[in-house]
């Protein structure tokens, strides 16, 4: 049951090493498009240092958590509980995001899958953000709107594919239409989040998920 007058609330990922880097910036001008609609929103860095890949032990599904408890990657799946969207941020490297927010990713989904089915994440708005000096941003950005496809959550678009461009947070001021992306996506986003509470409030629940099928293609 939501608490009557509880804002809304949008966990947001930076996905880069660098915790005020362009990325943030970026980040930044969607917290400031969220606030403006009374949306509070809060930004999560992976850091400096280095995260663990998922190992695919399965041992999330008893401790209902990660086994590994050395960065973020727990802290962000119980926060997720009771955010209302979320925001995946990502520099370029080589075409693709960093090696770091997708071994966060990787362990973030694995583990919500195992502890609850996604019960944290699904039937919850998501939207990819990607930065590059020139190239790659469309191969980035479908890499990270994978993790939300396979596990039920709503992907939101904007006026142009979630992309900007700059080597330097101080350049992003420079992509005019960067910037107007993301201040849309921010607005898109809550627009879906109002439209949802406002069909939990009328009595709308999100569908109840039917016998799980499960084949390997290799029989």
């Amino acid at each position: 049951m939501e608490q009557a007058g509880k804002r809304m609330r949008v966990l947001m990922l930076n996905g880069s090493w660098n915790p005020d880097g362009s990325t943030k910036a970026g980040l930044d001008v969607m917290a400031e498009a969220f606030a403006a609609e009374g949306v509070e929103p809060e930004i999560v860095a992976t850091g400096g240092k280095p995260i663990a890949d998922c190992i695919a032990c399965g041992k999330c599904a008893g401790l209902k958590r990660c086994v590994f408890d050395g960065d973020a990657v727990n802290e962000f799946a119980a926060k997720a509980r009771t955010a209302d969207g979320f925001v995946f941020g990502s520099p370029v490297y080589y075409a693709h995001p960093s090696g770091r927010i997708q071994s966060f990713l990787d362990r973030l989904f694995f583990s919500t899958m195992n502890a609850d089915r996604y019960a944290a994440l699904r039937h919850k708005p998501c939207a990819s953000i990607v930065v590059a000096r020139r190239a790659g941003t469309s191969a980035s950005f479908d890499v990270l709107n994978k993790y939300a496809g396979i596990s039920q959550m709503i992907v939101v678009g904007s006026t142009y594919w979630n992309e900007f461009h700059a080597q330097t947070k101080d350049d992003v001021q420079g992509d005019p239409e960067g910037l107007q992306t993301l201040r849309n996506l921010a607005r898109n986003m809550v627009y879906v989040m109002k439209c949802l509470k406002a069909g939990r409030e009328a009595g709308v629940l999100p569908p109840q998920q039917g016998e799980e099928i499960y084949t390997n293609f290799v029989r």
